[in-house]
């Protein structure tokens, strides 16, 4: 079973998605399971997970509502306030839905200290016990408070979306893989191999530009903890969906049948725990 591990819908609004700014035109206006469902298939793929873009309960009942009427949609990745007080008392009402996999909180969006507050680690603690995943998404000065947090969870699932945000249009890499490499070192911690070409130049970059950090990532997590992930529509900005696919296909060509199927399905059935 391919799978894309990483993309999102959204019925756009201006004031809700206020991050999306003049600069991002081509992705200001509604996504849904229809646009995204021949792509997939053009591209052989057999379904995907859809990850919250709102940090809203409101965003997560609309991602589930969309799985229950799209079979392609394999697993949702939705939002909770895991700083909440009732955050296990959410977060069971939730797992009553068999496609509420796990959450994601845009820690990206917030201090360096955030996720090392005893709120926000009291949430993640609670996810254990209803057999949830955690995406990380950080920007790369928040690497190494990642690896503090995971530390502190060995028996927590967590994968790191986009890489962690490599600076890729400037060919930055030293810092990045030094913390990479430590984060990967905890069995319990996966990757995306996805928002790849968002970080590079948006209208000029080539695949080479992104083949090293694949590259990284593959020698630090090894083919059983990586799993693809278009980030469409965010990825729109940079690229069609088979140019975002086929970075990653063309580079693991010379990686076995095995390990290819690892990436491209076999990690993200395996991490989120999706049926067919």
């Amino acid at each position: 079973m391919k799978i894309d591990s990483h993309q999102h819908f959204w019925k756009y609004d201006p004031i809700r998605d206020s991050w999306i700014d003049d600069s991002m035109e081509t992705i200001r206006r509604d996504f849904f399971p229809d646009d995204l469902e021949d792509l997939l298939e053009q591209n052989g793929i057999d379904g995907c997970v859809a990850v919250q873009a709102d940090q809203s309960e409101k965003e997560t009942e609309f991602l589930l509502h969309l799985a229950n009427e799209n079979n392609f949609i394999k697993g949702v990745v939705g939002w909770v306030d895991l700083c909440a007080s009732n955050v296990s008392e959410r977060l069971g009402h939730f797992s009553k839905n068999p496609y509420f996999k796990g959450v994601r909180h845009i820690l990206q969006a917030e201090n360096n200290d955030f996720m090392l507050q005893k709120s926000f680690q009291h949430g993640i603690e609670q996810l254990k016990q209803f057999d949830l995943s955690y995406d990380i998404l950080v920007f790369p000065n928040q690497l190494k408070n990642s690896i503090a947090l995971v530390e502190r969870f060995p028996e927590q699932r967590f994968v790191l979306d986009h890489l962690g945000k490599p600076n890729i249009k400037d060919g930055e890499m030293d810092n990045w893989r030094a913390d990479i490499e430590a984060l990967a070192k905890h069995p319990n911690v996966y990757c995306k191999l996805s928002g790849m070409v968002t970080e590079a130049d948006w209208n000029n970059w080539k695949p080479h530009d992104i083949y090293p950090y694949i590259e990284k990532i593959i020698n630090a997590f090894g083919t059983d903890r990586i799993m693809y992930g278009s980030d469409w529509p965010v990825c729109l900005l940079a690229g069609k969906y088979d140019e975002v696919f086929g970075i990653v296909k063309e580079y693991i060509r010379q990686l076995t049948k095995d390990e290819q199927n690892n990436i491209l399905g076999g990690a993200a059935a395996s991490f989120y725990k999706l049926s067919a």
